[in-house]
């Protein structure tokens, strides 16, 4: 998941590690130096103590202000060489990585070598601009140099190589900009001295500038948010914030919001980098998987405007439905009433409607036989032949109709307790039963987080929580209250899932106001609403997925002014026990 795996990223520590750990040796070497001077009584000790005691805070100063001094410390002067050699390494990974560890006891050879590693690459990138770049250069190099580029797959060619390094000195520059003013300024100060020191300051800034030229459109600027106690170096925080950058962009593409967007858009090496081998053969099993779709006439549109077909609404609904009813002793019957008499019908209304799967009316045989030859041409000497658009049910007065109203928390919090799939699968479940097995019933889905919503039926499958603030009851339960009076002869079950106390309501300008702790407005309001539930005549039951002292305080006083009841089920079983409570009510109405 990319979500998850950008705050695993981002908990790996700080971005001042380097800055840390050069603080550190700095102040080790000057203890020793100290150490050393303290017995000696000359004038030369103490002018050096002296010295010492004038340095400048900023470590970044302090350094170059040492970079000449002579170490009587044998045990200093190695530690201030520690530090400088850190700051080469560190200075060096945040362009390549990988050469921190490289260079770990190197010799001035080695350093040498990387030097002229540099070179070569500045002047093969100047040749590209000149045109007299070959891809025989390119091998040349990497036969003398490929070592030094430790990521796999290699780059094959330089306009791949240049890919890599400038999305790492972006992701450079992004780690600088993180840092506090004053932290940026220290850290870039030893970065100069470091580089200065390896002779290598202008061959950088050159690479520096052809990487930008060469790739504008990465992000060169803006800081990241890292958490954690762990000090990261530099060479590990600008890896951490270039994987957020190709996460970033790897989330863009897989949420497919953008115009014309597909899945063959992903980027295979980017799912490789950000996720491993394993999700780059997830995204091809995905990609089948939508050809297989298409094909089955389960989703429809073109590229990122798919969308799921009825087929398939339907087809999610039933699945959801036999989930719930996995056990067989629970699943209802067709009707589903408590008595064999299917139709409860009172009295016939003179009307007649469309037929429909389900439908328990009696056919209307004169309009149903006047369809039939309408359609096929009266006279025409064509045998008449029917069709089930040509039947009409006689229409009824019914004593067991029901408008059902379930109201779905889609606050913050189900997601983050893992609740949110299992309420989508109940809403599914309910809705195919209501349609299915009981189609003169009036079914209605209400979403609420900080405003509330009616979800439509073909749009249940794709309906996700919300990352905002507010658990708006309130509005949930006018919502359902206007559903309840449109059906005023339904019997009215209203079935309520939530896993917080209302933290918002409607103003009088209705605009959503949110308080934690919920405010006496917001009970109020909310409050009012059950009261006129009651009043209709619609018990509330309401199905509790959190432990909350709170929450279930509030919930016991709706039950104790409605008249409903609260549910306590284990989330995994949610789906059953809203069906089942359904159809114990919907028997009762029957």
């Amino acid at each position: 998941d990319v979500q998850q795996r950008r705050e695993q990223v981002r908990s790996r520590g700080r971005l001042d590690g380097t800055l840390e750990e050069a603080r550190a040796l700095l102040d080790r070497a000057l203890g020793q130096e100290r150490a050393e001077l303290f017995p000696d009584p000359s004038d030369d000790a103490r002018m050096r103590e002296a010295e010492l005691d004038s340095l400048p805070e900023d470590t970044s100063a302090a350094v170059r202000r040492l970079s000449d001094y002579r170490w009587r410390s044998r045990a200093a002067a190695q530690s201030f060489e520690e530090l400088r050699d850190l700051l080469r390494r560190e200075v060096l990974d945040t362009r390549f990585q990988g050469m921190k560890e490289a260079l770990a006891n190197s010799t001035p050879e080695d350093m040498q070598r990387v030097r002229e590693m540099v070179d070569a690459l500045n002047g093969m990138l100047e040749a590209d601009d000149r045109g007299e770049h070959t891809q025989a250069d390119f091998d040349r190099f990497m036969d003398a140099y490929g070592d030094m580029f430790p990521e796999e797959p290699k780059p094959r060619n330089l306009e791949e190589l240049v890919d890599s390094l400038a999305r790492r000195a972006a992701a450079a520059q992004r780690m600088m900009d993180s840092l506090t003013p004053e932290q940026r300024s220290e850290l870039q100060g030893l970065m100069e001295e470091a580089n200065a020191e390896s002779g290598m300051n202008e061959a950088l800034d050159r690479l520096s500038g052809a990487l930008r030229a060469r790739r504008p459109d990465l992000g060169w600027s803006g800081g990241e948010r890292m958490e954690g106690d762990q000090g990261l170096g530099m060479g590990d925080a600008t890896t951490a914030l270039q994987e957020l950058a190709d996460l970033a962009e790897l989330d863009t593409a897989l949420n497919q919001r953008y115009a014309g967007a597909g899945l063959d858009d992903v980027d295979e090496e980017a799912v490789r980098r950000a996720l491993g081998r394993r999700a780059v053969d997830d995204l091809e099993r995905l990609r089948a998987v939508e050809r297989e779709l298409r094909e089955q006439g389960y989703v429809e549109g073109s590229r990122n405007r798919l969308r799921l077909t009825p087929k398939a609404v339907r087809r999610l609904g039933e699945t959801a439905l036999r989930d719930v009813f996995a056990d067989p002793s629970n699943t209802p019957r067709p009707g589903g009433h408590a008595d064999d008499d299917a139709g409860h019908i009172v009295e016939a209304t003179g009307s007649t409607r469309p037929w429909a799967f389900g439908d328990e009316e009696p056919l209307d045989v004169v309009r149903t036989l006047q369809n039939a030859i309408a359609r096929g041409g009266a006279g025409s000497g064509v045998p008449v032949r029917m069709r089930p658009e040509d039947f009409e049910v006689a229409e009824s007065e019914r004593r067991d109709a029901a408008a059902v109203c379930l109201l779905v928390d889609l606050s913050y919090s189900m997601a983050l307790r893992d609740l949110w799939g299992t309420a989508k699968q109940t809403a599914m479940a309910l809705h195919s039963l209501v349609t299915t097995r009981f189609p003169q019933d009036a079914v209605q889905v209400i979403g609420f987080s900080d405003y509330a919503r009616e979800l439509p039926p073909n749009g249940l499958a794709e309906v996700s929580w919300e990352p905002v603030q507010g658990t708006n009851l309130q509005h949930a339960l006018l919502l359902a209250g206007r559903h309840l009076d449109r059906h005023a002869d339904f019997e009215p079950i209203v079935l309520v899932v939530t896993d917080g106390e209302p933290t918002a309501h409607l103003e009088r300008d209705g605009s959503a106001a949110f308080a934690w702790p919920p405010s006496p407005e917001t009970t109020a309001a909310t409050l009012a609403e059950v009261d006129r539930m009651t009043r209709r005549g619609a018990n509330l039951n309401v199905f509790l997925l959190a432990d909350d002292p709170r929450l279930e305080q509030f919930v016991d006083e709706v039950a104790h002014r409605n008249g409903g009841r609260v549910v306590r089920p284990d989330a995994d079983r949610l789906g059953g026990y809203v069906v089942r409570d359904f159809l114990s009510r919907r028997r009762r109405a029957g």
